[in-house]
This record gives C-alpha cells, sequence and structure tokens, in this order.
C-alpha cells in the first residue's frame, strides 16, 4: 500500500491563503491572466520601490547633516584611513561600514591621527578640511537607502510567503509609504539598517520551518548583523533563540532544537566578530576614559558576552547613557527624566492613521484566524520585545528607538489580505490609500510628520521634539529662505544641530549671550529648542511674533 501525503502546514498547504496557483501541466501553454497578473504585480514592486527611492533621495539632498550623522560620517572615515576603532565605540561597527562603502567614492580629506572627540571629528571632517559636506553627506547616506530598499524587498517576500501576491503589495505599500521609515532611512544613522537586519532574521527563521540547513544560518547571519549595527538589538536575541529551539524541537528533537539555536547564535557572534575584524583586523582596543564600571546584573551579562572588548566596553558606555538623565517633551510638556509610555504615545503621532489601524486589524487576524496562528510569534513577538526594551530606556529622543515597529508592522498588517471578506479588502485598500496620500502631503518633509489627527507636520513640534521634529537638518533651507525673505537683516540664531551656519552663508548672532532688551529683529529658533524654553530663551520667546518657519523644524520670530 503506498503512504498517503504527510501533513501538510496550514500556511503552505493547497487553498491556503498566499499559496500560489498550481502550475500548468507540462507541455501546456501558461494561461495569459495569470501571466498578465505576475507582470503587474512587478510593475507595482518597482513604482513602489521607486517612488519610496525619489523620496528618500530628494530627502537626502536637500537635508543638512542631523545631530548624529556626523559622527558617524567621522567614525566612518577613521575606519577606512586607520582602521581603528577608536571612534564612537558605543556602536558597533557594521552600521559605519556600510555608510564608509559611500564614502570611498567621496574622496574626502581628513587629516591623519586627529586627536580630537568623535564630535570635534565630525565638524572636521563636513567643515574643516576642505570637503563640501552636501557630497560628502549624499555619498554617505545613498547605502543606507539602497540597503533600505532592500530591505523593501524582504518585507515584500516575506509577507507573500504568508499572505500572497496581494498581501505582499500591502505590506511593500505600508513599507515604502511609512513617513519615518522615509525620514530615517534616508540618513547617514543606524536605525533602519538594524530594524532591517531584524526582519530579515526572523524572515529566515520562517523560512527555516521547511528548510532549517538553508535558511538557519542566513537567520543567524541577519540576527549577527543587527547585533553589529545597534547594541539596542540584543534584546531580540532571546526571542529569535526562543523561536529556533521550540520550532527545530517540536519538528525534530528537542536536542537537535537547542543544537539548532546554538548554532544560529554562533553565526551571529561569528558575524559580529567579523565586523569589528573589518575594520581592524589586528582589534587594537583601549579602554577608553569615560566608560563607567557597570555593576550587578548588567556587569554580569556584559562581562559575559562573547564579543570582542570593544563591542562590551560599547554596551557599558550605552548603561552609561541610560543612567544619566535626559530632557523629553510630549504633548506640549517639558520634563526631566523618562516616561514609560512615551514611545507608544509618540508612535500614535507619528503614524498614519491607516498604518495604525492596518497594525491592529494585521495583529488580530495572526492570533484569531488558526491557518496564521504559526506566523504570529515571529511577526509580533520580536518587535514587542523590542519595543518594551526600548520603553524602559531613559531617552525619551524619538521614534527612530522603534522604527522596527513600522519594519515589522508592514508584514504583520498584510495579515488583513487573509480575512476571505470582500468588505474587508476593500476596506484594507482604502486604508493603503489613505496612508500613501498622508505620507506624499508631507513630501519632502518626512522628519516632521504627524498624522491629520494630530495637525500634519506643521504641528508636530507642538507634542514632539528632537528627532521627531527638529533634528539639525533645515540649516540649508533656512539660508535660503533668510537670502529671499530677509536678505540684511539682523538674525539672532538659537540653532540645536550639527551643522555650522557660518558655511552656509548665515552670518547670525546668538541671543542668549546679551540682555533680552538688546536683541531686536529676526529671531530664529530650532523648534526643540522653543520646547525646551527656561529662562533667557523663554523669555525672549514671550516678547516675539512667529512670522515664518522653516521645514517645519525652524521658526522665525519678530522682534
Amino acid at each position: 500500500m503506498r503512504p498517503g501525503p504527510g501533513p501538510q502546514h496550514p500556511l503552505t498547504a493547497p487553498g491556503a491563503a498566499g499559496t500560489p496557483p498550481a502550475a500548468p501541466e507540462p507541455g501546456t501553454a501558461a494561461p495569459a491572466r495569470p501571466r498578465l497578473r505576475r507582470w503587474l504585480f512587478v510593475l507595482a514592486v518597482v513604482a513602489l520601490l521607486a517612488q519610496m527611492a525619489v523620496a528618500m533621495v530628494t530627502t537626502a539632498v536637500q537635508q543638512t547633516p542631523t545631530i548624529d550623522e556626523p559622527v558617524y560620517v567621522g567614525t566612518a572615515e577613521v575606519y577606512l584611513r586607520e582602521h581603528s576603532l577608536r571612534f564612537n565605540p558605543e556602536h558597533p561597527p557594521l552600521g559605519k561600514l556600510v555608510i564608509e562603502s559611500g564614502l570611498a567614492f567621496a574622496d574626502v580629506h581628513l587629516d591623519r591621527g586627529f586627536t580630537g572627540d568623535q564630535t570635534q571629528l565630525g565638524r572636521r571632517v563636513l567643515y574643516e578640511s576642505g570637503n563640501d559636506p552636501w557630497r560628502v553627506m549624499l555619498a554617505a547616506r545613498l547605502p543606507v537607502i539602497v540597503l533600505t530598499l532592500l530591505f523593501g524587498l524582504v518585507v515584500l517576500a516575506f509577507a507573500r510567503d504568508l499572505f500572497g501576491p496581494a498581501g505582499a503589495l500591502v505590506a511593500l505599500a505600508l513599507y515604502a509609504f511609512s513617513p519615518d521609515v522615509v525620514a530615517h532611512g534616508s540618513l547617514a544613522t543606524l536605525d533602519v539598517p538594524a530594524a532591517g537586519f531584524a526582519l530579515t532574521s526572523a524572515w529566515c527563521l520562517w523560512r527555516a520551518r521547511g528548510r532549517p540547513r538553508r535558511w538557519l544560518p542566513l537567520a543567524g547571519a541577519a540576527l549577527g548583523a543587527a547585533l553589529a549595527t545597534k547594541m539596542s538589538m540584543l534584546a531580540a536575541v532571546p526571542v529569535v533563540l526562543l523561536l529556533v529551539a521550540v520550532d527545530q524541537g517540536r519538528r525534530r528533537r528537542w536536542g537537535r532544537g537547542l543544537a539548532a539555536a546554538a548554532g544560529v547564535g554562533l553565526v551571529a557572534v561569528a558575524v559580529v566578530w567579523a565586523a569589528y575584524l573589518a575594520v581592524d583586523p589586528r582589534l587594537r582596543w583601549t579602554t577608553p576614559g569615560g566608560v563607567p564600571a557597570v555593576h550587578g546584573p548588567r556587569g554580569l551579562v556584559t562581562s559575559l558576552l562573547p564579543f570582542p572588548e570593544a563591542y562590551r566596553d560599547g554596551v557599558r558606555l550605552q548603561f552609561g547613557f541610560e543612567n544619566a538623565t535626559w530632557d523629553g517633551f510630549l504633548f506640549g510638556r517639558h520634563y526631566r527624566g523618562a516616561l514609560w509610555y512615551y514611545l507608544p504615545a509618540a508612535l500614535l503621532v507619528k503614524t498614519p492613521l491607516g498604518m495604525t489601524a492596518l497594525w491592529a486589524a494585521g495583529a488580530a487576524a495572526l492570533v484569531a484566524v488558526p491557518r496564521l496562528r504559526p506566523a504570529a510569534a515571529y511577526l509580533l513577538l520580536p518587535p514587542l520585545v523590542l519595543l518594551a526594551a526600548a520603553m524602559t530606556g531613559s531617552r525619551d529622543l524619538g521614534v527612530r528607538y522603534a522604527v522596527f515597529m513600522p519594519v515589522f508592522g508592514a508584514v504583520a498588517a498584510a495579515g488583513v489580505n487573509a480575512v476571505r471578506r470582500r468588505w474587508v479588502h476593500v476596506t484594507a485598500a482604502a486604508l493603503v490609500a489613505f496612508v500613501a496620500v498622508s505620507s506624499l502631503r508631507t513630501f519632502p518633509y518626512y522628519l516632521p510628520y504627524s498624522n491629520e489627527a494630530f495637525g500634519g507636520p506643521a504641528r508636530t513640534h507642538l507634542r514632539l521634539h528632537d528627532s521627531n521634529v527638529d533634528w539639525g537638518q533645515d540649516l540649508g533651507r533656512l539660508a535660503d529662505r533668510l537670502r529671499e525673505r530677509h536678505p540684511g537683516e539682523t538674525v539672532w540664531l538659537v540653532y540645536k544641530g550639527s551643522g555650522v551656519p557660518s558655511y552656509y552663508g548665515i552670518a547670525s548672532r546668538d541671543p542668549l549671550t546679551v540682555p533680552p532688551e538688546q536683541v531686536h529683529g529676526l529671531l530664529v529658533v530650532s523648534d526643540s529648542s522653543a520646547a525646551k524654553a527656561e529662562g533667557r530663551l523663554a523669555a525672549l520667546l514671550k516678547g516675539a511674533t512667529a512670522i515664518d518657519e522653516v521645514g517645519h523644524s525652524i521658526t522665525l520670530y519678530r522682534r
């Protein structure tokens, strides 16, 4: 007697959501309609990624350096020229190696053996070494833009595996139109690369359910890439290893499941070591001054991390940052310290309304629809654990600390496509269109985006600050505005950022160095500074009238 077919996975069984149609019999012509659908699918993917690329490149070209970017650019240039790890040890090297891949073609000038701190290094590279900061920043940003687009393909593939072509397009559309992904994917920073590598690891884990030998090593490599980009990704390690152990143990034996988890962990560790060795093959490292001593459970865990000492010192520096007290601003309230609900509240403001609705519907579908439940752990558990870890942090400085939410959320939201109700599909399509319109309306001012319920980008500064709205990105636009509308006027400037105003032709004075009664004329204030204004700056703003704004991040007042 011939054995019957073995058990089939509920998401890949015939007729399940996301299952492609059966291939035609050999020797027969493929139907015209499926071929047309494939071409339409490809065209839709190309269109979505093309508009995302245009949005990110336009943003990258127009924005001056944000606060963190000069540090990463300077560090990447030292990597390239001196193979030294001495700058920016609080972040692992991989993201800066990505940035370096663009700088390698920019012919950047930098004196060898620079001895200042990392902030001074960034200023030296951009403004004091004869380089063109516009050209340098574009070269640094382009590799991150390319990587962000590639992660869009991961979103597409993950969603197609789970929900079919229609669900894949929903996921890619949400990703491509996410203002936060576009905003931070167009900068030479680390947040989107780390989130994208984490999603890639989850996708590889899902595929490893069928082919573990091929996909588990790739899952470990992607996890290692996330860890080698940002140390906050350490919170994902227990989740990934648990998913591997449970899935492989249930399918085979628990001993093999534990061995598979250990193998994934070893691959991740190897990738982290490889990132450090790529910078300095000799791993020359001396613990710098200012690295705090970390005691208790944190200190024990840090000392046991199987990574280079430079990585462990970076973790200690991060704990030092977490022990500091930072200023926060939420819904018009300036406070000291951190609010545990800051990130969920900020995400509520910064996420398009249609996207929030689809996240909730997709998560509900993953939990409620039996055939989708196996995927819920892979799509919901990693971002929720990362969000919970981020919510314990002391720096209420922006949703960039949770940019993995729109990355994972794009795939999870596509779960609504598996609900076989026509009205659900029509509603989902309408919400995707709403997201697209909301995103396109903010072009090219993605950093200060907020949704319509909170007044849009022009009013974000009334509710949030720092990288949510004003990260120093509009200094060049300010220079253009002053030349066009206020030529020859006295300018008093309070600028929060890493740019050098004089380089862009802004001749200004600092109003905080003279008595308030001497400040007359044009008072220009970064919105993050205005949000936290106290003392002299508060007095200056009290006697001023807002007359203009630049990029929804800088306000011009008349005194």
